[in-house]
C-alpha cells in the first residue's frame, strides 16, 4: 500500500482552540475519521475542517490528477493512502488497521463530460467503490456512522422550475449522474439490509449537495476552473451553456451539512439515517452567464464569450434541490448567500495567484464565525 504521513504546516491563524473543537457537539474531537476522496476538491476541504475540529483523519484516494491542487496546497495532517477505492482487499485492510468510527465516502469519478469519455471507469468507481466502502464498514466493528456523498444530479431531471426533494424519482441521463443514482440505491439497500436489521450498530446516510464551488478546484471542464485558468492567462473563457442554471453553493455549505449528518449518525439518532439534500437558497440559482458576470465584478481580469455547440454532449439546462427536509429535521441551513459565495471563491484564487497565499483555514474560520452569529445549530 502507498501510505504517506503528511505533515501539517499551519496556515493563516493559530492552532484551533477548544471552542472550535466543540463544534458539532464535539463529536469529531479525537475521533477516528476516514475520508475517501481526500485528494479531491471537496475531500481536501473536508479534511482541513476535520483537522481543525481535532479529528484523527485517514485519507483514502488516488493521487491528485491536477497540478496545482488543493490537497497539496493544504499541507494536511493525516495518514494518506493513495489507493483505488475499487480495490476491496486494500480498502478492507485500511479499515482493519485504522478502525474508523466515522466514514465520509467522497471518492468518485466526479465529472459529467469525463463520464461520456470513460463510462466504464465512471460506473466501476462510483458503483463498486461505494459497495466496497459500505461492505468494509459493516465488517468493521468500530464504524458507527457512514455518510455517502452523491450529488444533486441523482434526480431524474425533468427541467422543473422548482427544486427536487428526496422523495422524487432518481435517474440520470449521463453515465456520471446514472452512476451516482445507482450509488444512492446501493446505500439504501445497505441501510435497509444491514443497518436497520442489525440493531442499528452502524447508521448510514446519503448526502446530495448543489453545484459546489470555492477556492482550490482545478478539475477539467468545471466553470470556475475554466474561468480562473483563462483569466490567469489573460484570455477569454468560452461558455458552452451560458443559459444553464445551477444551485451554486460554497464548498463549506455542503461540508457543514455532511458534518452535521455525521454528528447525528454518531449520536445514534435513527431518523438521520436517510437521504438528505444540502442545497443553497433559491436565489443562489443563477445561470452560468450570470455567475461569470458576477465573478468579473470581483476580478476585472475575467472575460468571456458564449460558444454554444448544438452537437455537444447533453448537460441539463435547469437544476435545483429543495433542502426543506434538512432545514426542518436537522436544523441545517446555509450561511453564505450567492454574493458571499462568489466573493470568497474569487478571493481564494486571487490570494493564491497574486500573493502565493492559501486562505483555506482563514475562510473556514470566517465561515464558522458567521455561522455562530446566525445561530446555526452546529455552531452553537
Amino acid at each position: 500500500m502507498n501510505l504517506i504521513l503528511s505533515k501539517n504546516i499551519m496556515l493563516g491563524n493559530a492552532v484551533p482552540d477548544n471552542n472550535i473543537k466543540g463544534l458539532f457537539g464535539g463529536v469529531y474531537r479525537n475521533r477516528r475519521v476516514l475520508v475517501t476522496g481526500h485528494t479531491g476538491f471537496k475531500g481536501s476541504w473536508l479534511c482541513k475542517w476535520l483537522e481543525i475540529l481535532g479529528a484523527k483523519v485517514v485519507g483514502y484516494a488516488l493521487r491528485p490528477v491536477t497540478t496545482p491542487n488543493h490537497f497539496d496546497l493544504s499541507h494536511l495532517k493525516l495518514k494518506a493512502y493513495f489507493e483505488d477505492v475499487r480495490d476491496y482487499p486494500t480498502v478492507k485492510k485500511v479499515f482493519s488497521e485504522f478502525e474508523p468510527e466515522i466514514v465520509f465516502h467522497l471518492a468518485a469519478q466526479p465529472c459529467v463530460l469525463a463520464s461520456y469519455d470513460n463510462p466504464l471507469q465512471t460506473f466501476s468507481t462510483n458503483i463498486m467503490g461505494s459497495v466496497n466502502i459500505l461492505e468494509a464498514s459493516r465488517h468493521t466493528n468500530s464504524v458507527k456512522a457512514v455518510v455517502v456523498v452523491t450529488t444533486d444530479k441523482v434526480y431524474k431531471n425533468n427541467e422543473w422550475i422548482y427544486g427536487y426533494r428526496e422523495t422524487d424519482t432518481i435517474g440520470g441521463h449521463d453515465p456520471y449522474s446514472s452512476s451516482k443514482a445507482c450509488a444512492e440505491l446501493i446505500t439504501e439497500s445497505y441501510r435497509k439490509s444491514y443497518s436497520e436489521s442489525s440493531n442499528n450498530e452502524v447508521l448510514i446516510a446519503s448526502a446530495r449537495a448543489g453545484n459546489v464551488i470555492g477556492g482550490g478546484d482545478w478539475t477539467e471542464n468545471r466553470i470556475i476552473t475554466d474561468v480562473i485558468k483563462a483569466a490567469t492567462k489573460g484570455e477569454k473563457v468560452f461558455l458552452r451553456n451560458p443559459k444553464s442554471s445551477r444551485p451554486w453553493q460554497h464548498v463549506l455549505e455542503a461540508l457543514s451539512g455532511y458534518l452535521l449528518l455525521g454528528q447525528k449518525l454518531h449520536q445514534n439518532i435513527l431518523s438521520a439515517a436517510d437521504s438528505w439534500n444540502f442545497g443553497p437558497a433559491l436565489e443562489s440559482n443563477l445561470d452560468v452567464g450570470e455567475l461569470v458576470y458576477q465573478m468579473k465584478k470581483k476580478w476585472g481580469k475575467i472575460s468571456w464569450e458564449n460558444e454554444m455547440n448544438a452537437n455537444a454532449a447533453y448537460e441539463s439546462k435547469a437544476l435545483m434541490v429543495d433542502s426543506s427536509k434538512a432545514n426542518n429535521l436537522l436544523g441545517w441551513r446555509p450561511v453564505w448567500d450567492i454574493e458571499k459565495t462568489i466573493h470568497h471563491t474569487v478571493d481564494w484564487y486571487r490570494k493564491h495567484l497574486e500573493e502565493s497565499r492559501v486562505i483555506t483555514e482563514e475562510q473556514i474560520e470566517n465561515y464558522i464565525a458567521e455561522a455562530k452569529v446566525n445561530n446555526c445549530i452546529w455552531a452553537i
